[in-house]
């Protein structure tokens, strides 16, 4: 399978779509969500862009989307994320990109259902084995910047954000800590334990609702998507991240410097 029509010879954010799909096909069965069937059939305004959506559900998994924009020789942003069921309260798998000649702007994360800051037993609970994923990455992916707090309440211990040159070199490091970060999570969804207790499915509904709101309220990529799908398509999409989990994820503000 190719990989081409990016910026660089053989780089395409497809590419990490695929191995995440491919992954988790291997652990669990995915079933087509809703929202696919309406989003496959958007067509770019321009004829040198292309648009692909994806999104899927499974046993334990609420949903699966990916989201990548292609302008040839111009620009490629991909935004992928992963969302457990409300019986669990794993974190959420999100990696956000967008490249062009120039740089790439990177967030890559586990993001917390609940603040690791104020609740420690969540963060040794879900992150204390995966701190080496950080120290592997934190000087190939070197840290691009201030943030502001509220987006520091929805990352992780291990967030990756990184601003760089999309050189050949660190198109694959970038790639290497994708692959590594989904099989962490993976890796969690495998051991992940369903809750029963109404109390605290209850609290996990609250904070994903939190989290999507937030998502929804700050989006930073409606232009971006207004531009290249138009404003009906693009408002949709809006809306559905907070009723369906669909949109370009806010963890694009960092990149964006808001």
């Amino acid at each position: 399978m190719s990989y081409g029509g990016g910026l660089g010879a053989g780089f395409s954010y497809q590419k990490f779509v695929h191995f995440a799909l491919e992954q988790t096909r291997l652990r669990t069965a995915l079933t087509p969500h809703p929202s696919q069937e309406k989003f496959k059939f958007i067509k770019a305004n321009e004829d040198n862009t292309v648009f692909n959506a994806l999104s899927f559900s499974a046993p334990k998994i609420r949903l699966l989307r990916s989201l990548t924009i292609e302008q040839k020789n111009s620009v490629q942003v991909l935004d992928f994320a992963a969302f457990f069921e409300p019986e669990y309260d794993l974190p959420i798998f999100c990696a956000n990109a967008f490249t062009s000649p120039a740089r790439s702007i990177v967030v890559l994360d586990l993001n917390p259902l609940y603040d690791t800051t104020a609740h420690k037993d969540y963060r040794e609970k879900y992150y204390r084995n995966f701190m080496p994923l950080i120290h592997k990455y934190s000087e190939l992916l070197p840290w691009g910047g201030k943030i502001t707090s509220e987006s520091l309440r929805f990352f992780s211990p291990i967030v990756i954000w990184t601003i760089l040159e999309p050189t050949e070199t660190n198109n694959h490091v970038l790639y290497s800590a994708f692959m590594d970060y989904y099989k962490a999570w993976l890796e969690l969804m495998n051991g992940a334990v369903q809750e029963i207790s109404k109390d605290k499915i209850d609290r996990n509904k609250e904070a994903q609702h939190k989290y999507l709101t937030w998502r929804a309220e700050k989006d930073p990529g409606y232009p971006l998507l207004k531009k290249l799908i138009g404003e009906n398509f693009a408002k949709e999409s809006i809306l559905l991240e907070l009723n369906h989990f669909w949109t370009i994820s806010p963890n694009m503000q960092v990149m964006m410097g808001r």
